[in-house]
Parts: C-alpha cells; sequence; structure tokens
C-alpha cells in the first residue's frame, strides 16, 4: 500500500472509531441496547466502506491512474447502492435504533472525509516523478 493510503487509514481509522464509540455511547444513552447495537454497526460499515474504498482507489492509482477517476465514482456509487440496500433490508427492524443508525453513518462519514482531506492537504505528494521526462 502506498504511503499516503496508510496515512489516510492509519489517521481516518482511529478518528472514525472514536466518533463512532460517541455514537454508541449517544445511542446507549437514548435507546439503550438497540441504540448500542446501532451505533456499532454504523460505525463498522463506514469503516469497511472507505477502507476498502481506499484500498481499491489506492491500487487503481498505482496501476493504472488514467481511470482513477472513474474508478473513484464507481466505487462512491457502489457504497450509495450498497448502503440503500442496507437501509431497505434494515427498514423495519426493532433490532437496533434507526436514528442512532443513520447519524452514527453520517458522523462517521464526515469524521472520515475530514481527516482524508486534511491528511492529503498536508501531504506533499509528487504529480510528476523526477526522471521520468522524455530526455530521461
Amino acid at each position: 500500500m502506498a504511503s499516503i493510503d496508510a496515512r489516510v487509514l492509519r489517521s481516518a481509522i482511529p478518528a472514525s472509531v472514536a466518533v463512532g464509540a460517541a455514537g454508541t455511547v449517544i445511542g446507549l444513552l437514548v435507546a439503550g441496547a438497540s441504540g448500542v447495537w446501532a451505533g456499532l454497526i454504523g460505525t463498522a460499515i463506514v469503516i469497511a466502506f472507505f477502507s476498502v474504498g481506499q484500498g481499491v482507489l489506492g491500487y487503481v492509482l498505482r496501476n493504472n491512474p488514467q481511470i482513477a477517476l472513474s474508478v473513484a465514482l464507481l466505487i462512491y456509487l457502489t457504497k450509495v447502492g450498497v448502503l440503500f440496500i442496507l437501509l431497505i433490508i434494515f427498514q423495519g427492524t426493532t433490532f437496533f435504533n434507526n436514528q442512532v443508525f443513520a447519524g452514527t453513518i453520517v458522523a462517521c462519514t464526515l469524521t472520515w472525509t475530514f481527516v482524508e482531506v486534511f491528511v492529503f492537504a498536508r501531504s506533499k505528494v509528487l504529480t510528476i516523478e523526477p526522471g521520468s521526462g522524455p530526455n530521461q
């Protein structure tokens, strides 16, 4: 895994876990055990989706950067589609609290996105590799 991918994962996973833990505690206070399950499942979904997406996109960027934007859009649409299917499946469930589930997913997603942007903004990623010019 490229260093920028590893830095994103090393920074975003702990931040999302912390926000997910806070969402789980809020779920416990608001809805009891169903709130705890909602917070845990929501956190796990966000971490799984974004980790897999980051890994796939990193692989594509290393091996075929020309299609990176198309792959990024496909990953995004896949995440939205799978989340939509999960919401339909869990629509009438009493196993966990739907509001805590949605709130935890939104909070963890915003946290992951903020940390990812922060890591990319602070990193110095070369867009042109030294020694890769036509005369080299």
